[in-house]
């Protein structure tokens, strides 16, 4: 079995800072790329960033320059910094990871359970 487990959301007043992280574990052989996304009420789940395992990283335009993604190899950890966060920013935060279980398994998407991010005065 594998988990991915975030943390590290909350309240925040706009223009604060908060740092996600997600860890996978259980039963891994490879992580591929790992990432985030955000899905606020009514709204279809959306890309933030994604970084790969060598640490090429890809981020929505709405978030260049305020967010940044990486991770620990090590630890199966990939981490969001964000700063200058907006109200537009509130909404449900999800990790993901594209890995094997084993070397003969196929690459399967894995998710987090969400992080609620809050951005209000």
């Amino acid at each position: 079995q594998v988990q991915l487990v975030e943390s590290g959301g909350g309240l925040v007043q706009p223009g604060g800072s908060l740092r996600l992280s997600c860890a996978a574990s259980g039963s891994i052989f490879s992580i591929s790329v790992m990432g985030w996304y955000h899905q606020a009420p009514g709204n279809q789940r959306e890309l933030v960033a994604t970084i790969t395992s060598g640490g090429s990283t890809n981020y929505v335009d709405s978030v260049k320059g305020r967010f940044t993604i990486s991770r620990d190899n090590a630890k199966n950890t990939v981490y969001l910094q964000m700063n200058g966060l907006k109200p537009e920013d509130t909404a449900v935060y999800y990790c993901n990871a594209d890995l094997r279980r084993t070397s003969w398994s196929p690459v399967t998407r894995y998710w987090g359970q969400g992080t609620q991010v809050t951005v209000s005065s």
